[in-house]
């Protein structure tokens, strides 16, 4: 008998409960459930349209998930004479009832298991329908490859300021998002339980805002533009920044790195070694990770006249052989990296926009190019034939300089976000636009009060992340579908935290003298002992002031600042100030008589050749002879 058959025999003997009791698996659907969005998705609005004569099911009619106990249940009735009809509910509630559909015949028919699917085919949506074709979504709806996994959403907060990047690694596991409160913070899906934290925060340059974050190839470093740039690794550690150039020399080409704040960043795609950067200072450089003392190349855009203007935005393309830059006067260029290149650009638009570019994207063909400006339009561009762009999309405010605009992971989709208007009241909103037909497919609300910034569609998980937020708080917003999404946030919602163990607690030792070591006791800041010297008039050397009224330690007010002994001598007659009403020509010729007869120090040593000195009389004397 072998020692698995042996293992059934005994298990046998023992009841079912015997041993240790298996941990309950959360159920999927009611995690999800908690995560619904409450704003109709384009495809229950289908629904609703194509079925319009239909019982609606248990699940339609309620406005969302069920949060707590089923209510109790409704009491029993009671006949004419007081007897009851049915007996008290005993033990658990009944199961709800099942959903009811209309067959074909006329007759309603039960529905066992769950719910059917939605039809393919829907039907355009009559003009007494609840829902507005040109508010909330478009009539022709799009098809199965334009699902766009809405039906569900979860933030990721932590920001008190609106998040301005984002960057999600190439697994989906990763992701990493910047803020104008000079933040960084990770998050891990593997990591992570339903609270939704992250893991790490990184302040990387103090009082600069978080402008930019790219991962590289590998996913096993990232870049993060503030004031400047710098590398960190997977984990968050610093690997080191890049310098910054003399301000003070004037051609660009001769500067070891950007002389002002850089504006955007972007690792090469293909090329793990190779940073693209643009700045204020007008320049794009490239750099290499391995040098952080110098970058391997300058690009001065072309300008139509010789000044320093600033590169707004920058990206690569998908093969990270063309790159393109988005110039502060409202100009498009791109530059070839080939052998022998220079600043001179292969393509340039001028006047492309007619405020600040904040965002560019290729297209992994490397036909089209999107242009995202903050004058409220969404430009697509022909690469072949760049005098014009084939369309301008437009009524999408923007306010912030990192709004950017993005493909589907198939590329039949472009979408942006909006930001918030002072007097408008609809929110912002992510706007869906089909490349092949140029038109609006949905627009999808995000918040009612905070603007959306920058967007992703992961193309490996199929969720859509988008960033908002305002001067107080900020956020990511994670939107996916259990039906079509994959790992990334499913992974963390149904999650639940690690519950607080008895041997968690830990007893918090008392401290009786707390900073009696001078290796525990804080350091006093310079500008405290600036005050404090100010306070003692021994070491700030401080002049006494006038004394009013009767006078303390030693002073008497009454001498405006004499000691006692002065005060006593003048009060005594010892001491009398006579030189304020003396003459002191006269006070001087008083002693004249006694020098001349007694003289002591200069005089005696050219009494035998000295002259004798003659003064002149006064002009009164004069006058008094001559009358």
């Amino acid at each position: 008998m072998g020692g698995d058959e042996m293992d059934e025999a005994m298990r046998a003997y023992f009841p079912l409960s015997f041993g240790k009791t298996s941990k309950p698996q959360p159920n999927s659907s009611l995690a999800h459930s908690s995560t619904r969005r409450s704003a109709p998705s384009p495809a229950s609005a289908s629904t609703s349209t194509a079925n319009p004569n239909s019982k609606p099911s248990r699940e339609e009619d309620d406005d969302g998930a069920m949060v707590g106990p089923p209510p109790p249940p409704p009491p029993a009735s009671r006949d004419e004479d007081g007897e009851r009809k049915e007996e008290a509910m005993i033990g658990p509630p009944r199961p709800p009832p099942a959903s009811w559909i209309e067959g074909e015949d006329g007759e309603e028919e039960m529905v066992i298991g769950p719910p059917r699917p939605p039809p393919q085919s829907v039907q355009k949506q009559s003009n007494g329908s609840d829902y507005d074709s040109d508010e909330e979504f478009d009539a022709d709806l799009p098809e199965d490859s334009h699902r766009i996994p809405l039906s569900n959403e979860i933030v990721l907060r932590g920001h008190t300021k609106v998040v301005s990047a984002l960057a999600v690694d190439h697994t989906g596991s990763r992701v990493i998002s910047g803020s104008y409160d000079y933040t960084v913070r990770m998050y891990d899906f593997q990591g992570m339980n339903s609270k939704l934290q992250s893991f790490r925060q990184l302040e990387p340059s103090e009082g600069h805002q978080v402008r930019s974050l790219s991962w590289s190839p590998t996913s096993d470093k990232f870049l993060c533009v503030t004031g400047s740039a710098q590398i960190y690794d997977r984990d968050g550690l610093t690997l080191g920044e890049f310098v910054r150039g003399d301000m003070y020399i004037r051609d660009l080409k001769n500067t070891k790195g950007h002389i002002s704040g850089i504006t955007g960043g972007e690792w090469n795609p293909k090329s793990k070694e190779t940073i693209l950067t643009s700045s204020e200072d007008g320049s794009l450089r490239l750099w290499d990770v391995n040098d952080f003392n110098s970058q391997k190349q300058v690009i001065k855009p072309k300008l139509v006249r010789p000044s320093r203007i600033p590169v707004t935005a920058c990206a690569w393309d998908f093969e990270g052989k063309r790159i393109v830059g988005g110039i502060g006067d409202g100009s498009i260029q791109v530059w070839t990296i080939k052998t022998g290149w220079g600043s001179r650009p292969d393509i340039y638009v001028e006047k492309a926009h007619s405020d600040d570019i904040t965002g560019l994207k290729f297209s992994a063909d490397g036909q089209v190019l999107l242009s995202r400006s903050m004058d409220a339009t969404l430009k697509v561009w022909d690469l072949r034939q760049m005098k014009s762009p084939v369309k301008v999309f437009g009524d999408l405010p923007n306010h912030y300089a990192q709004t950017n605009v993005a493909f589907s992971p198939d590329e039949q989709l472009i979408f942006t976000g909006t930001s918030i208007e002072k007097d408008s009241t609809a929110g912002s909103l992510l706007c869906f636009f089909d490349r092949k037909k140029l038109e609006l497919v949905s627009r999808v609300g995000i918040s009612p009060s905070l603007s959306v910034v920058r967007c992703l569609w992961h193309p490996r998980i199929n969720q859509v992340f988008t960033t908002t937020g305002d001067k107080k708080e900020g956020g990511t917003h994670v939107l996916y579908d259990p039906s079509m999404s994959q790992r990334g946030a499913l992974v963390c919602v149904g999650r639940a935290p690690r519950r607080k163990s008895i041997d968690d607690y830990e007893v918090q030792p008392l401290i009786h003298n707390p900073h009696a070591l001078p290796l525990f006791r804080d350091q006093p800041s310079r500008k405290r002992q600036r005050e404090k010297i100010l306070k003692d008039p021994l070491k700030s050397h401080k002049p006494d002031l006038p004394v009013d009224g009767p006078g303390f330690g030693g002073r008497v007010g009454v001498t405006k600042g004499s000691l006692l002994t002065q005060y006593l001598m003048k009060q005594g007659g010892l001491i009398k100030e006579t030189w304020m009403d003396e003459d002191p020509r006269e006070a001087i010729l008083k002693h004249a008589d006694a020098a001349a007869q007694d003289p002591k120090f200069i005089a005696p040593a050219y009494a035998q050749t000295q002259p004798e000195p003659v003064f002149a009389k006064s002009d009164s004397e004069d006058d008094e002879n001559e009358k």
